[in-house]
């Protein structure tokens, strides 16, 4: 292989993800140094909040994270971050979002994929 097959295409991007912020906000009471900090993320629920804790957990640079509903009949989820400071808690929240959509895509796309091949069986219930 030479160097030539070697080069990046520095035309090629990586997709970035945008999130509205209005959606989601950093809670007072963060640290100086950005390491732990936490996240309100209105109109979400436990749906969200243990899958991405668990994204978020499965990274090596986090300590700890943890969400709850801080009450039923509100539509909001608080998040918990710290991480060992090699990144702030806004990359730890970030990274996690992103791993968590493009999670979601190959299941989708696998689930499609196995829909189209037809290898199941219906039952009438």
């Amino acid at each position: 292989m030479s160097s030539d097959d070697m080069k990046i295409d520095e035309t090629e991007q990586v997709e970035e993800i945008e999130y509205d912020a209005d959606k989601i906000k950093m809670l007072p009471g963060a640290s100086e140094d950005g390491s732990s900090a936490s996240f309100q993320i209105l109109e979400e629920d436990h749906t969200l909040g243990n899958a991405l804790r668990y994204i978020i957990m499965k990274n090596p640079e986090v300590e700890f994270c943890g969400y709850s509903i801080p009450h039923p009949s509100e539509n909001k989820m608080n998040i918990r971050i710290q991480t060992y400071g090699n990144i702030s808690a806004v990359e730890a929240l970030h990274q996690g979002l992103d791993n968590l959509s493009e999670l979601c895509g190959v299941v989708e796309e696998k689930f499609e994929q196995r829909l189209k091949e037809g290898n199941f069986t219906h039952e009438d219930a």
